[in-house]
């Protein structure tokens, strides 16, 4: 049956999603970087792998910059570990690699080829893993199976999988059966995941669960940023800082009039905006969007500051540290696709707001739950929260404990992954 299915997607799957890639980078600038930056690809993997001269190679694969956060203390906990062994890392989106290729503890940083088969042939003869470590839920089939019939153990960490998702569909179900049994182990981030895997009636790969490692990511980074001190002490004394990281112009749309309301009442009220993609064109359309009533600057200008009320950030890479200052976050998405990573304003005792699509995150959903998040359907809801964590001190901190303890109490996913690690290595 697996012949079945890899006849299949190699030539009808693969074919029509080639062909619908070349489209959509016509309308599409991402998707355009992405066919671009493969270009030469194996032609450039011939002369980087000569970077690659341990006797054990371990292939990471996310597939983009969020999912390799996860990967990341993983890695970092491997180099302390082990002396003789080379870190692979690739990526599907432009966006992961774009902003991860000068990760200094990876030997080797690449795009992964588009999943066919002859691709994935030549991409693991250059980079010959040891073992394959997939990040989540990026699961190429025709590399898979490649590595299967090389016989290279192949994980899944961070897994995770819903009830309800689609790959459980009919039509979907044999599919993932043939796809999921080709590997090792899957390490899942809680038991509904692993019961949801297990739907598949899977005979090959373990499945345990482990946790996120996530969580350990953001701890380690808070630590680093708490030695970072980007702005003046002096300049937030009696503020209260509400740091918003990663809006769209959907959440935007709701914050800026809820702040307005609550600066008229509050002068000592400051928000630290962090757009998700902070282009001349967003900074631009967000400096006209808050001459109304508000006063900004950017903060590459906060040596000029005048007490404005805004300040907006116009650079990249420095949101963890932010969040260090505010009093209450927001984190962005969660109008418009999906949240981001709710887990990086927690990790410093924060409540923290967010909109309705949140449902992606399961740590958006259980901070929620335990009283440490709270989920805004429009602008009212917005100020009406915003206001009483700014004015209600008791309220704050017993929400800001709420998030601290969801994160220490799921630190050590990954310890655990490396256990499963180990016995490879």
């Amino acid at each position: 049956m697996q012949q079945f299915w890899f006849f299949i997607y190699n030539i009808i799957v693969i074919p029509v999603f080639g062909a619908l890639l070349q489209v959509a980078s016509l309308f599409n600038k991402k998707i355009r970087r992405g066919l671009n930056g493969r270009k030469g690809l194996f032609e450039r993997l011939e002369q980087d792998v000569k970077k690659l001269t341990a006797s054990r190679r371990l292939w990471f694969h996310s597939s983009s910059m969020g999912e390799f956060e996860q990967a990341k203390p993983i890695i970092a906990a491997l180099r302390k570990q082990y002396d003789d062994l080379d870190i692979i890392v690739s990526f599907f989106s432009p966006s992961g690699y774009e902003h991860s290729k000068n990760y200094k503890l990876a030997t080797l940083i690449t795009y992964i080829p588009f999943d066919k088969a002859s691709y994935a042939r030549r991409f693991l003869d250059l980079i010959q893993p040891t073992a394959a470590i997939m990040v989540r839920y990026d699961v190429w089939p025709n590399h898979v199976w490649e590595l299967q019939r090389r016989n290279v153990p192949t994980f899944i960490a961070n897994a995770t999988l819903r009830k309800n998702s689609k790959r459980h569909s009919i039509f979907f179900r044999n599919f993932h059966h043939y796809l999921y049994d080709t590997l090792t182990a899957i390490l899942t981030v809680s038991r509904q995941d692993a019961e949801a895997l297990q739907r598949f009636h899977l005979t090959h790969p373990e499945i345990h669960v482990i946790g996120e490692t996530r969580y350990d990511q953001v701890w380690q980074r808070s630590e680093e940023a708490r030695t970072k001190h980007l702005i003046p002490a002096a300049m937030l004394r009696r503020k209260k800082v509400f740091v918003v990281g990663s809006s769209w112009e959907e959440d935007e749309e709701v914050l800026l009039p809820a702040f307005r309301r609550i600066a008229q009442h509050d002068s000592n009220a400051l928000m630290i905006l962090v757009p998700h993609e902070p282009t001349l064109e967003t900074l631009d359309n967000l400096e006209r969007a808050l001459e109304y009533k508000l006063r900004s600057i950017r903060f590459s200008d906060l040596n000029d500051y005048t007490d404005e009320n805004v300040v907006l950030v116009d650079s990249i890479g420095i949101l963890t540290s932010l969040y260090q200052y505010a009093h209450v976050a927001y984190v962005g998405g969660s109008f418009k696709q999906g949240i981001h990573n709710v887990l990086e304003p927690a990790v410093y005792g924060l409540p923290v707001l967010y909109g309705p699509k949140h449902r992606n995150s399961q740590e958006a959903i259980e901070l929620a739950h335990r009283g440490g998040g709270f989920v805004v359907q429009n602008q009212d809801e917005c100020y009406t929260h915003l206001r009483r964590l700014f004015n209600d001190k008791k309220a704050r901190v017993r929400a800001g404990n709420e998030s601290l303890a969801l994160v220490k109490e799921n630190i050590g996913a990954t310890e655990r992954f490396i256990e499963y690690l180990a016995k490879v290595l």
